[in-house]
């Protein structure tokens, strides 16, 4: 399955345009076959945040990249769920990267 598939299975009731913003977040994976979603989305994730970070604004015009980043990580989490045995080292990674992003 593409992650793209994999995202489409889960937008119900998700906003158009956080739907869009994520397809944009990972469009250069969306239809790889068999990527690893969790690694994919911590990644996307990653990136927008440390994007985000370096903007000189934080009001409310980044709103949508938040709540964009927040649903990356939700994903993540929920694709690394499938795979239990390695849940907690996926948490420990995640969390060390993003303490990196804030502490650069």
């Amino acid at each position: 399955m593409t992650l793209g598939r994999w995202l489409d299975e889960r937008s119900a009731g998700v906003p158009p345009r956080l739907t869009t913003r994520l397809d944009e977040a990972v469009a250069d994976v969306r239809e790889v076959a068999d990527a690893d979603t969790t690694k994919v989305c911590i990644d996307a994730a990653e990136a927008l945040l440390r994007d985000l970070l370096a903007r000189s604004s934080a009001g409310r015009d980044v709103a949508l990249d938040l709540l964009t980043v927040d649903a990356l990580v939700t994903y993540a989490f929920e694709a690394g769920a499938a795979h239990p045995t390695t849940l907690r080292e996926c948490a420990a990674v995640a969390a060390a990267r993003f303490a990196a992003v804030a502490n650069d």
